[in-house]
């Protein structure tokens, strides 16, 4: 975060608002006050809301992902809530949904619901790759 900000980047992080509204998006700056929401989870006091058709790029927390785009969360439908408007689009806009993981998270298969989001790509430590969907 402190890289993309001083490289002028503007760098925003999910607030979760109420357990079944999809999450808005605080920028966040050095030294921004951050508190824990009702989940234990750091999240900016103060600051500029973005809605997420306005953001570029999304980096993804995961538990696991496929070869197929498809992301394993933690459960609460937070992502797929929030960005369930990009499978009324005809082809793939902004943002970028890119997940970030560890190479060993990686399964054969994961099933896919009709409500699941897919990533278009997945940043592990052997490098970004873009899903069939983000091509």
């Amino acid at each position: 975060m402190h890289a993309a900000h001083r490289a002028g980047r503007r760098v925003h992080l999910p607030v979760i608002a109420a357990p079944a509204a999809p999450m808005g998006f605080r920028e966040w700056r050095p030294g921004r006050r951050l508190a824990p929401n009702r989940l234990g989870i750091p999240e900016p006091v103060t600051g500029t809301t973005r809605h997420p058709r306005r953001m570029d790029l999304v980096l993804t927390p995961l538990v696991g992902f496929d070869a197929a785009g498809n992301r394993l969360g933690m459960g609460g439908g937070f992502y797929d809530r929030t960005f369930a408007f990009l499978h009324r689009r005809r082809r793939w806009h902004h943002p970028r949904l890119v997940g970030v993981a560890h190479d060993f998270q990686q399964v054969d298969t994961l099933a896919a619901e009709p409500w699941d989001v897919p990533l278009w790509g997945i940043l592990t430590p052997s490098g970004l790759r873009r899903f069939p969907l983000g091509q």
